[in-house]
């Protein structure tokens, strides 16, 4: 079984589809939150999710634009950008957001936006973070999104201790006894000065989780971003992937 698993797509579509025509012909898309906000095709991007089998869960700003998280948490760009895309989803797309769930456990696999512990606002970015949470999830591995940084963390082991890596593109780690959490970083807003859209395939038969880069139409995000009137922050970082 092959499972693409991405997470903040931020409502860049350009940067969705690029990532979906790389795919190899995987059985299911699972999501890691942060559907929406900050770029320009919010119903869109759902609504391209929606056609695939999938699993979804809820990200902070899918929360946010839909009412369920406070607003004053967010920078001033972000939340401008959360109250834009509240007035363009539909009252349909708006009310399947307000359903996801904010974690679930897949097999081997649990799911969260930010961290088993806090599942949709904790920043896992350190070992010491990833390690502190290992007591919160019971499956062997853990996939999160949030930072926009593609990682792997693991816990201490055989007398070895924990740690993380950042993967190159086209990498794939074995996974196997030792307890893992897998960020597969950005697909709409990358943050690790890559601004390739970022995405993982999980071979759950190989036991492998490939890690990949895919360009994208970055200039045409940004025009959509300038002509909506969203913050020029948002959409100058697109080009540099930070």
């Amino acid at each position: 079984m092959l499972v693409a698993v991405v997470s903040d797509i931020h409502s860049n579509l350009a940067a969705f589809q690029a990532v979906l025509a790389d795919l190899p012909a995987v059985d299911e898309v699972w999501c890691l939150g942060d559907i929406v906000g900050y770029g320009p095709d919010p119903n869109e991007c759902l609504e391209t999710l929606l056609g695939y089998k999938h699993l979804a869960i809820a990200g902070n700003h899918d929360w946010a634009c839909v009412g369920k998280a406070d607003l004053s948490l967010f920078n001033p760009d972000a939340q401008a950008a959360s109250l834009w895309t509240a007035s363009q989803l539909t009252e349909e797309n708006k009310e399947i957001l307000r359903r996801l769930p904010s974690e679930m456990t897949v097999g081997d696999f649990t799911l969260a936006h930010g961290s088993p512990r806090d599942p949709v606002w904790e920043y896992i970015m350190q070992p010491s973070q990833a390690v502190a949470n290992l007591s919160y999830f019971t499956s062997r591995y853990c996939l999160v999104g949030h930072t926009h940084v593609p990682a792997v963390f693991w816990g201490p082991a055989g007398g070895q201790p924990a740690g993380s890596a950042r993967p190159a593109p086209d990498t794939a780690l074995e996974i196997g006894e030792r307890r893992l959490i897998i960020n597969p970083g950005s697909v709409g807003q990358p943050r690790d000065g890559d601004p390739r859209a970022s995405y993982v395939v999980l071979d759950l038969a190989q036991r492998l989780a490939r890690f990949h880069r895919v360009p994208y139409d970055v200039a045409a995000t940004q025009a959509k971003m300038r002509q909506a009137g969203l913050p020029y922050m948002l959409w100058a970082r697109l080009a540099a992937g930070w």
